[in-house]
């Protein structure tokens, strides 16, 4: 389902991803482990579409680049590290990940996905909490309903369980064992 291959990036005349090469089968988890500054969270930017990058990354056979951003945005969820909050409540954050869908306004469908995420993760008592007023495990849970909202082919996740206290680590991985078993690609 995705293939990296010669991949390369660099900030700069400093390369932090060189030549890297691997491949991910559709239902597969993969951990990227590594120190800090090694380039994991860079490497999930190339993946997402949102750095530029040189080599090759296909995602069910089709080249990134020659992807549109609106049809990457339907194959492809990203969490990162860090987010930076806006003032909207965790439901619109969480609508925002149905915007691939919809081009106006969101649809009944779109309302019903947002409501059942943020009932499986339990946060549903969060919907119309500023972004601002949570906690960050409440904020971290809020961008990974976000992704799951978007229901996409792949999910690339950056320390999805940073910020989380025990319980709330459980649930995400629970999640995360739930949506290999439909086949989506955890990264």
């Amino acid at each position: 389902m995705i293939t990296v291959h010669g991949l390369r990036f660099s900030y700069g005349s400093h390369y932090v991803l060189n030549d890297v090469n691997f491949e991910v089968k559709r239902g597969e988890l993969v951990f990227i482990l590594g120190p800090n500054g090694a380039g994991k969270s860079t490497l999930l930017k190339c993946m997402a579409g949102i750095l530029k990058y040189e080599g090759s990354v296909r995602i069910q056979g089709r080249e990134l680049k020659d992807i549109s951003k609106e049809e990457i945005s339907r194959i492809i969820g990203y969490i990162p590290q860090s987010v930076k909050v806006a003032p909207i409540t965790v439901f619109e954050t969480v609508l925002t990940g149905r915007k691939p869908y919809f081009s106006w306004r969101p649809s009944s469908k779109d309302i019903s996905a947002v409501w059942r995420v943020l009932e499986s993760l339990g946060i549903r008592h969060l919907s119309f909490r500023s972004l601002y007023e949570l906690s960050g495990g409440e904020l971290q849970l809020a961008m990974i309903a976000r992704a799951l909202a978007q229901e996409p082919k792949v999910l690339l996740l950056d320390e999805p369980t940073s910020n989380l206290d025990l319980k709330n680590q459980a649930l995400v991985l629970k999640k995360i064992k739930e949506i290999i078993v439909k086949g989506i690609v955890l990264t």
